[in-house]
């Protein structure tokens, strides 16, 4: 922000026609004294390139400035803060043969304004403005509210601070605590606005925030904390059963792999296989020709898991012939056969 920074020359000696008027400010010099010291050099003031944008400090910080000027023979340097004399117990004064230095110790907030340097000499006048502004930290904001929850959301809002600082602001920081570990931890930074929407909430904690407001000094020291906790919700779940008809599976015998015919040699135990398939668990009868053969030692009859199997031990000629499975339960009944041949070994 550029200064009004005046530097200017005036001719207020008493002989110029156009402009009869003195300054003020030139107090007791007389013609007479003109005359016994003329003027060599006019009086100019040569204001520092970064004196002439505001200059800023922060509270407590001491202001140091010197300005160089030119003048001959020694002009008369005067200071003014906002067009009034200055404060002598805040504000100490130098005046050299070629530059004026003032010194503010520890600078305060009331320090701030305009500060007009004039160097006189004879009837002639510079003068040049200096603007001067002493920050501090802002205030902070004088309140914030939790303003709705909804699923891991939290819609917040506050007011700003009531005291700047006596600069802009930069902007908030907003900051959220769960209460389990009750540290704090930024969410935003910079944020200008004085609202917003604080997502990515974890299920099942509860949430308080503060903000701060930030100016070219920092944060405030302080910050309001939400009255209201935010606690996030877990969804209730509904678990939603389809219907479904209970599955039948009652099943007359059925046989999915039948009896195979096979030549056996006499002597040598034989196994005849077959599978079947019902519900509930059929009865399984084997015959050979026709004739049960159930508890007669010569045969032994297995079932398990729908496999069904016959061993033939040590059969004779006598045991050749055809052998039936025959599966029975409540819906039914259903039978395979093979033809076995024994044979006399070569």
């Amino acid at each position: 922000m550029e200064a009004a920074t005046a530097l200017e020359v005036k001719d207020v000696s008493p002989g110029n026609a156009e402009e009869p008027q003195t300054s003020p400010r030139q107090g007791a010099r007389s013609p007479i004294s003109q005359i016994l010291s003329p003027i060599e050099e006019h009086p100019k003031i040569c204001l520092p390139r970064a004196l002439r944008q505001t200059y800023i400090r922060k509270v407590g910080d001491t202001v140091n400035l010197l300005i160089p000027f030119q003048g001959k023979p020694k002009p008369q340097a005067i200071w003014t803060h906002n067009g009034c004399a200055l404060d002598a117990s805040r504000v100490s004064v130098r005046n050299g043969e070629r530059d004026s230095i003032l010194f503010i110790r520890e600078a305060q907030r009331a320090d701030s304004g305009h500060y007009q340097l004039s160097v006189q000499l004879g009837g002639l006048e510079a003068t040049a403005t200096i603007n001067i502004m002493v920050i501090e930290r802002p205030g902070p904001p004088q309140s914030i509210k939790l303003v709705d929850v909804w699923g891991s959301n939290a819609t917040l809002e506050w007011t700003p601070p009531r005291d700047t600082g006596n600069a802009a602001l930069l902007g908030y920081m907003l900051q959220k605590a769960d209460t389990k570990s009750g540290l704090w931890f930024t969410v935003l930074e910079h944020y200008h606005r004085t609202s917003c929407i604080v997502s990515d909430l974890i299920v099942g904690n509860s949430y308080a925030f503060r903000v701060f407001a930030e100016n070219q000094c920092g944060l405030s020291e302080t910050a309001p904390i939400t009255a209201d906790l935010a606690h996030i919700q877990k969804a209730a779940t509904v678990y939603k059963t389809k219907g479904f008809a209970q599955r039948d599976f009652s099943e007359a015998p059925k046989f999915t792999q039948p009896l195979a015919n096979c030549t056996t040699v006499t002597g040598y135990d034989t196994q005849l296989f077959c599978s079947v398939r019902a519900f509930p668990k059929p009865k399984i009868i084997w015959l050979k020709n026709n004739i049960d053969i159930q508890g007669d030692p010569k045969y032994r009859a297995l079932t398990c898991l729908g496999i069904c199997s016959l061993q033939i031990r040590k059969p004779g000629p006598f045991d050749a012939g055809i052998y039936t499975c025959k599966a029975v339960n409540t819906l039914g009944e259903a039978s395979v056969d093979c033809r076995v041949d024994v044979k006399a070994p070569e």
